[in-house]
Parts: C-alpha cells; structure tokens; sequence
C-alpha cells in the first residue's frame, strides 16, 4: 500500500469524514483539491488539473483556487448540486512546528447558502425537511439567508396535493428526507418531482419524536412547544428537528438569526395546486421557467430585494380572511391617492440594502466589515421612515411606520466601523480614527513613518557627503539604502551590501532593519487587533439580530404596499370590493400580463359577472385564437390579485373571496409515469371534482379532447352536471362542443358566453368580445390556414366540412384521387339496401331470384343519380 505523506494523510483522514462533499482544503493562499474531487472540480470550473507527489513516488491529482475568489467557485459547484467542504488551517503557520492543523469550519449545500453572491437578490433559497407518520405529513421550510423559520402539518385525503402545492410553490433548492424511505413512498414521488431540488438522506434517528421534541426545545430555549405553537404537530416537529440538526452539521457557525419559528396552514391562504400555479404562470413562465413573462415580473416595481422576496410570497400565498385583504387595500390605497407619500417612501427605500439578509450573515457570524458598513447605512434612514407617521391614516401604514429605528446600533456601528471599511477583515482599515487608542498607535506606526524615513535619509546623506543616497523599499530586502556606482567609496564600514545593481549597490544598516521590524511588526499587530475588535463588534449587533429581522420585514411589507400603489398608479388599475359574497363582477377586466405585451390600446377588455343562483357556470364556445383561454385566465388572476391585496386591471371590480382556484388547460403527457395526454387531463379533472367546493372558483378549457368526440363531449356534459349538482362552484368552461350549450336549458346556473368574430370577403376577424350567448362555429379551418398549413390541405378541408354538414356528419364523403388513397368521411351510416342484404336467407334463393335483386339494387342505386344528371341539363 502506498504510504501517503503526512499532509495527504491529514486530507484523506478529513475527507473520509465528508465522503459526499467536494473538499476544499486550505494550503496558504489556495484552496486545493485532491483525487476524484480535483478531477469533478477541473472539469465542471473548467481549470486545470495538474498533479501533486501524494508519497512513494506516487502523482495525485490536483486543482486549486485562490481563496480570495473561492466564492465564485463554490457558486458554480453549488449550482451544479455539489456540496462544499470548508477546510481551513486554524493553527498560525509562523508559530507551528511541522503540519498546520486543519478542520472543516463549514459545509455549504445548495440550501445552506448565505452567501449574497450566491444568491438571487429577489428570490428566496428554501431548505424543506420533509416527515410523515400514520396521520399526516410535516414539511419544515427555513431560507437560513433570511432566517424565515417555518412549519407545517397536513392530514386528510388532500394532504398529498397540499404538500406538492407547497414544493411547487417553495421550489426548495435541497430536501432532507429520510434515509430509509421506500421508494414507493410518497416523501420520494415529492423529491422526484422537483428535479432542481437536490435530495439529501438524513440519519433515520433523528426521525424519532422524543428525539426531535428535545433538540427544538433545546435549539430555542423554551420549555415547552406550546411556546412554538407545535404542540399539536408532532410530524412538523420532526421535520423541524431535522432541519437544526442539518444546520448544525454543516454551518459549524452561530446561527443567531434563527431565534423563532412559525408554524401556518396551507389552508389560511387561498388554494392554488401546483396545475393552477402553473397554468396561470403567478410567478414564472411556461416557456422557460423564468420571471420575464410572469404576473410576479408585470407587478414587481419593489426597491429592495427584500420587498420582492415578500412580493412573491404575498402572490403565490392569496389571502382568504376578509379583513386582512382590505387592511391590505385600504394601505394600498392611500398610497395610490398620495403621490408625494409614495414618491418619498420609494425615494428612501431605494437606499435602503438588504437588512433581511444582512441579519442573516451577521447571525451566521460571517457578515463582513463592507455588510455591517451597509447595514449602517440603511438604519441612517429608519428616522426619516418614523417622521411620515403623522401623515398617514391607514392603520396598516401606522403599524409599519412605528418601527424600531435600532439608533443604539446605528450609534455603535457608527462609532467603531471606518467610513471605507473593506470587503475583507484581512485588510485592515475596519475600525475607525479615535475609536480605540492602540488602534491609532499601531497605525501610526505602521503608516506614518514616513517623516522617520526622510529624517534618517537626510541624516545619512549629511554623514556620508553622498548627495545621491536614497531609501527604497521591496518585498525580498524591506527598506535599504541605495548607493550609486561612482559613490561606493564613499559608502561608510558599517553599511552591509545586500544587492548589487548595474550602476547601484544596495545595502542596509541596523537602524533601518530594526526600525523595519518594527513597523512590519505593527502592521501585523494591527490587522489582527483590528479583526479581534470588529468580530467583538459583529457579535455585539448579533444581540440585536431579532430586532434588524423586525424592521426588515415592517420595511419588506411597506415596499410591497408602494410597489402595489405604484403599478396601479402606472397602469390604471382600480381597487376591487372584497367581500364575502358570492359574486365575482369585474367591468372592462383585462389580462395583466398579456395587456403589458399587446399594449393597453390593442387590449380588448371583458365583462364577467357570477353568482351562486343564475350565473354560476358559463359555458364558452368560440373561435379558436379567439381569445377564451385569456378571458378565463384573466377572471382567475383578476380574483387572485385581489385576494393578494392588490388593486386590479378594470374599470371596476367586485370580488368574493373564494377558497380556491383551480385551472385545467393545454395538453400535456406525462412520459416517465406511463400516461398518455387525456390520462393527465383526466387526473387533473379528477383532483377538481374531488376537492372544489362551492366557494372555488374552477376554469376548464378543453375538455374531453384527448379521446374520440362522442367519449370526449359524453365526459365534459357529465363534469359539467356533476359541478352544477355537486359541486356548485363558481365555473368557467371553454368548448368546442357546441352540442353543450343546450345545457343552460335543462340545467340550473348555467349560461352561455361566446367569443364573437367578424367574416369578410372569406377571412376571419377575431373581436375577442366576450358576449352572452352561444357560438356556431369554431373557425378551425381558418386558423390552419393562418398556421401556415398547404392550400390543398386547407381547400380540401372546407370540401369535406361542407360535406359533412350537408349530410349531418354522416353519410360517406366523395373522395378525391390522390395518388390512389381513397379519403372517407369521419362518420359512415348502414345504407337501407346493407340492411335488405342481413335479412336475406341465401341458402333458399335460386340464382335467378339472385340475379333478378342485384338489377333492382343496381336501378335503385343508379336511378337517382341519373335522374339529377337529367335536372341538371335540363336546368341548363
């Protein structure tokens, strides 16, 4: 066995204790890697891979990265869902005789992240622990950059798509599940679901709730989960547990800022299954999963990052409680009313950093002196927030605006950090002049040695006669003194020739070495009494992590009110009436988003009106690209924003308050789990049925297409029937089965709206007008022809549509030649002779009977068509 020399022992003994993490090890000014991680490290940071003697003779692999730029890497390693390893040397090399000591000081996963440059600014970075027992599932969530602590526990027959609408709205970026999970179980149908989110398997004891009761309780200082409001919830407790017991492993630093924990139900808030989230495209689009395109991108005009973090959650996180929707609004509202309140709240927020995420590095314990230095120059301005109190009326706004304004830790940081503080603690330049005496002394010496310098070059050129002499300074000699050529016999005995140059000679004296010592000295001393006095400075803000995590979410929450004002102030949106009845009316409504592209000018708005009586499910037929899908979309964002707090894009609105959404639109497959285009559309159809209540509001376009047309309109009447009877949830139901809108007839709080269109000269104008009543025809044909299908494909078309029509959809289709296919009409009826022919009995016919009733079929067959070649010349 090949014996590896004492520093690969030292990596191999440190990896082993991390064999799934990519191991950074610190060897002076260098992060380096070592065997396989060197070679997954080179290929994916695309750096080179070069080789190291690991002992006997034996080449390892190496790659490394310089440790000033290491968070670059990471990001990418971590991007790519790698796990790094911090190895640090936590021994002073100077003082060390022999190997450096070294540990892993911390672990960064993707959801362990704290880092800014890692971040989204405008987006959260979720954790999700997930557990589940004989009655319920728990799901803890924690964005350890914030701090944002929370719980949740589901039970009942829905709490599978509770849970998945939860993923699908955090999109975590790592879940902790057990190790023991049987792949059948439905912890992993979640994690296969989400392929971005990587998947980590925790030891299963930690999955035990005596085990996971003590570390909560022991992790936040309390003596009972009353206090966490848990009690009740001993799966949520679980999967809490096992998020603080993954935090301490792998951050190995103080983790201040997760002082609380909130628990919530899925239910308090308005119900979006992941199809709806994703249909409706709330906060990213269909195309490519992004913001651009998104309602979340239409309405974000928020000034800091942690207003948009909280944008996103109030939008994919609606409101049901009444109240709350209008305090909400009547915040919103006295912004839009008041230009100048606006204005200065935006003017002042924009120099307002991330105090949200600023608690979370300074809890964590890694904030730098730059951060603290932006931190005190955000709580500069919570003063001028204060001073606008008296102006506003609202009660929300009064509750926002009377926030701490932390001038205690504006005072301290004030009072010990450097105006020009640096990005690093290794620097120095932290602690500001005067604040503490041996800091001055230090770098007095350190730096203002200059007037020494050019007394003792003076004094030297006097002693010596040689006019010439002057100091210099490099990094291989320090300070010496340097002699030109035709002077070195001037040069007195106790100058020591340290380099010779060209045309100079350099030497030094033991004054200037000594006075070297002691400046090199106190640059030293310097930056690690400045690093001592600004990590004391860090853990005394700490202190106050819980109040900076107040004002950032009272700040985060006035952001989002002015963002709301101020997107209703730039495209004309109204506040709605929010209520508990049940009507759903909005005059002139348009699509937010689809409005934004076409331009409010090329937007056609809409009417809506439902109740719970005569106008409960609207049956919708019209031309396909006749603009269906966007009414019905627009009806279900118009409600959302709403519910959100927000003001809505119409001329008026009244809304309310529904307890779910639910949309089922487009085709799509499902590949990987064996199901064709109508089984996904039937299980989306399935999971509405089984969980709207009349309270819902339901959008179905299309449905019963994915079968043959019989089937298809036989499953969309019996959906229809069963929400009327059933259900009574506020629906609309966009078709092509014209054969449906004679329901209005027969069933109750059913209406027809269609789409109208304009024909002229042969082509199509789509008036995208919603109107009352029924449509005639879906113009399929001529959207083909605007796709851009061939003239003969879309002229044949329109002859076998006439056919078909002319015929009742039934009798055969006369074909055409085309390279001898014979064409036929969809749907074929048994002529009356086919009928003569099953009741003959053969066996009792003699060949001249037979012959004999071949020649009446051929007359009657024959007969008719003659005689219309006979009208038609004679019509001649």
């Amino acid at each position: 066995m090949t014996k590896l020399t004492p520093m690969m022992e030292q990596y191999r003994a440190i990896k082993e204790q991390y064999p799934d993490c990519i191991l950074f090890f610190r060897l002076g000014d260098f992060y380096e890697m070592f065997f396989e991680d060197a070679e997954i490290a080179a290929q994916i940071l695309e750096i080179v891979l070069t080789a190291r003697d690991g002992g006997s003779g034996v080449k390892v692999p190496m790659c490394g990265v310089p440790f000033h730029a290491a968070d670059t890497y990471i990001s990418r390693l971590i991007a790519k869902g790698y796990r790094v390893a911090i190895c640090e040397q936590v021994e002073d090399p100077a003082l060390t005789k022999g190997l450096v000591k070294r540990e892993v000081v911390r672990v960064i996963t993707p959801g362990t992240v704290v880092d800014v440059s890692m971040l989204e600014a405008g987006e959260n970075n979720y954790l999700v622990a997930l557990a589940e027992n004989e009655s319920a599932i728990g799901l803890a969530v924690i964005d350890v950059s914030t701090g944002d602590f929370q719980a949740t526990e589901v039970s009942g027959p829905e709490a599978s798509s509770l849970v998945l609408s939860e993923l699908y709205r955090l999109r975590p970026a790592e879940c902790l599940i057990p190790a023991w999970t049987q792949r059948e179980s439905i912890l992993y149908e979640f994690t296969e679901k989400f392929q971005n989110s990587v998947v980590t398997e925790m030891d299963p004891t930690y999955y035990q709730y005596a085990w996971a009761e003590a570390k909560l309780r022991e992790f936040f200082e309390v003596e009972d989960l009353v206090e966490l409001g848990l009690e009740s919830c001993p799966a949520a407790v679980i999967a809490a547990a096992v998020i603080v017991a993954f935090l301490e492993s792998t951050c190995r630093a103080q983790l201040k800022h997760l002082s609380r924990i909130r628990t919530y139900q899925p239910r308090e808030y308005l119900g979006l299954d992941v199809n709806t989230r994703r249909n409706l495209e709330l906060t990213r689009n269909l195309k490519d999963g992004k913001r651009e395109g998104s309602l979340l991108a239409v309405i974000d005009c928020c000034r800091t990052a942690m207003g948009r973090r909280l944008l996103q959650r109030w939008l994919e996180q609606p409101l049901v409680d009444v109240k709350a929707i209008n305090e909400r609004l009547d915040a919103v509202e006295e912004m839009y009313n008041s230009f100048s309140l606006r204005e200065r709240i935006r003017e002042i927020l924009g120099d307002v950093h991330d105090i949200e995420r600023l608690a979370g590095r300074i809890g964590s314990g890694v904030a730098s002196p730059r951060e603290l230095l932006a931190l005190k120059n955000s709580l500069i301005n919570l003063p001028a927030f204060k001073a606008l109190l008296p102006e506003v009326r609202t009660h929300l706004l009064k509750k926002i605006l009377e926030l701490d304004t932390l001038e205690d830790v504006y005072r301290l940081l004030d009072s010990v950090l450097d105006e020009n503080a640096p990005a690093s603690i290794r620097e120095g330049g932290i602690i500001k002049p005067g604040c503490n005496p041996e800091v001055d002394e230090l770098r007095k010496l350190a730096f203002e040695g200059k007037e020494w310098l050019l007394e003792y070059e003076q004094g030297e050129r006097e002693r010596t006669g040689i006019k010439s002499l002057k100091l210099g300074f490099n990094r291989v000699f320090g300070y010496f003194i340097e002699v030109t050529k035709p002077n070195v016999h001037l040069v007195p005995s106790h100058y020591v020739r340290k380099q010779t140059l060209v045309n100079a000679e350099r030497y030094i004296t033991d004054d200037l070495k000594n006075y070297e010592e002691k400046v090199l000295s106190a640059r030293e001393r310097l930056v690690l009494l400045e690093q001592e006095l600004f990590q004391v400075l860090r853990e005394e803000v700490a202190c106050h992590v819980s109040r900076l995590q107040e004002v950032a979410g009272a700040l985060a929450k006035l952001d989002v009110i002015a963002c709301l004002a101020e997107t209703a102030f730039r495209h004309d949106y109204v506040r709605p009436l929010v209520d508990d009845s049940d009507v759903i009316f909005v005059k002139n409504g348009r699509h937010p988003v689809v409005e934004r592209f076409l331009g409010s000018e090329s937007f056609v708005p809409n009417d809506t009106y439902l109740d719970d009586k005569e106008r409960r499910l609207a049956i919708i037929t019209g031309p396909n690209m006749g603009g269906k899908s966007t009414y019905m979309r627009q009806v279900a964002l118009i409600t959302i924003l709403a519910q959100v707090g927000s003001f809505v894009p119409a001329t008026e609105a009244r809304i309310g308050v529904v307890d779910q959404v639910f949309t089922r639109v487009g085709a799509s497959d499902d590949l990987v789990g064996g199901q064709s285009t109508f089984m996904v559309e039937m299980v989306e159809v399935a999971h509405i049925l089984k969980n709207a209540t009349r309270k819902s509001l339901v959008i179905l376009d299309e449905i019963g297409r994915g079968t043959s047309t019989f089937d298809g309109m036989s499953i969309a009447q019996a959906v229809l029937e069963h929400i009327c009877s059933h259900i009574g949830a506020k629906t609309l139901f966009a078709t092509h089965y014209h054969e449906l809108t004679g329901l209005d007839e027969v069933l109750p709080g059913v209406f027809n709206l269609s789409v109208s269109v304009k024909e002229s000269a042969g082509a199509v104008i789509f008036l995208k007008k919603v109107i009352l009543g029924r449509a005639d025809k879906s113009y399929g044909i001529q959207v083909a022809g605007l796709a851009g299908l061939p003239v003969g494909v879309i002229q044949r078309a329109g002859e076998i549509l006439r056919s078909l029509e002319s015929k009742g959809g039934v009798d055969k289709v006369e074909a055409i030649n085309a390279s001898n296919v014979v064409q036929l009409a969809l749907f074929q009826e048994e002529h009356p002779l086919v009928e003569e022919l099953k009741q003959l009995e053969l066996d009792d016919m003699t060949p001249l009977e037979a012959l004999q009733l071949l020649y009446r079929w051929r007359e009657q067959l024959v007969a008719p068509s003659k005689k219309g070649k006979r009208n038609k010349r004679g019509g001649g």
